[in-house]
């Protein structure tokens, strides 16, 4: 069966009010293998070397893994101060034990690069972050974002500029459903694919096109965003890697019970993969 092959993470996202220490620990105790770590969730934020090693520490005692640190952002416009950036996370993604870095395109309705400037642009940030990434054997994790305004929209241009540099041993995707649904795309990748993320969408009011991190909720019967089917055909395609949860919606984080309502979830998309 599908549910087999299914193994879940925690993104930080899940509960920004959590510590490190309480996402790694609340992992543990779920039976969860797998937390990526994030440098943008306030004070609770990996932020210096010192708390990416103790972030790391901890999970190895826990038998966690760390997949990443999410994200470098805006990885595509390659510049002095994206280089001394990339270079400060993958320090602290080393410092953790992290499996790599998420890589996240600029969204900006003003951005107004032709499309060979914003091909020279995401060819010109892979190859530097190939040298970065090396030096700390780190992976990519490029995370194309769905939505209109978005400078790297669909994981198929990724795909193929990956291949083309021939740096698929270094880069791989984020194949993350709320986006997938936004870009409209309909091929998955997964061959390509390193790490998933999945959240719902409930709103019958919000179009694709106007969809926002905001209403990004844990996926349930009534999630628009058809998450079982693209986990699916993920992992009937060969997917094995790790589910990450990352909703961004409020009421997630304001939850009374973040593991009840994570473990609900889980079992919902569990008993339908089965």
């Amino acid at each position: 069966m599908a549910q087999a092959n299914l193994k879940f993470a925690l993104n930080h996202m899940v509960n920004p009010r959590w510590s490190v220490q309480e996402l790694i620990e609340t992992a543990a105790d779920m039976g969860i293998g797998a937390v990526e770590l994030r440098n943008d969730v306030g004070d609770n934020s990996i932020s210096d070397v010192a708390t990416a090693m103790r972030a790391g520490e901890q999970a190895r005692t826990l038998g966690i893994e760390v997949l990443s640190i999410n994200a470098l952002y805006p990885f595509n416009i390659w510049n002095a101060e994206r280089q001394a950036q990339a270079e400060t996370l993958a320090q602290w993604a080393s410092a953790a034990g992290s499996r790599g870095l998420v890589l996240c395109p600029l969204v900006d309705a003003d951005y107004a690069a032709s499309d060979e400037e914003r091909q020279a642009s995401l060819e010109e940030a892979l190859i530097a972050l190939d040298k970065i990434l090396a030096h700390y054997d780190l992976k990519g994790f490029v995370e194309p974002l769905g939505f209109p305004i978005s400078s790297l929209r669909f994981k198929a241009d990724a795909v193929a500029t990956i291949k083309a540099l021939n740096l698929a041993s270094r880069f791989s995707l984020v194949h993350d459903t709320f986006h997938h649904q936004g870009a409209g795309e309909v091929d998955l990748f997964a061959e390509s694919t390193g790490l998933v993320h999945i959240s719902g969408l409930e709103d019958a009011s919000v179009t694709t096109d106007d969809m926002l991190d905001s209403h990004r909720v844990l996926v349930s019967a009534d999630d628009r965003l058809a998450n079982v089917e693209q986990l699916q055909r993920l992992l009937s395609s060969g997917y094995s890697g790790y589910v990450s949860f990352e909703p961004f919606a409020k009421s997630v984080h304001q939850h009374p019970d973040t593991v009840a309502a994570l473990r609900e979830s889980m079992t919902f998309v569990q008993r339908q993969l089965a």
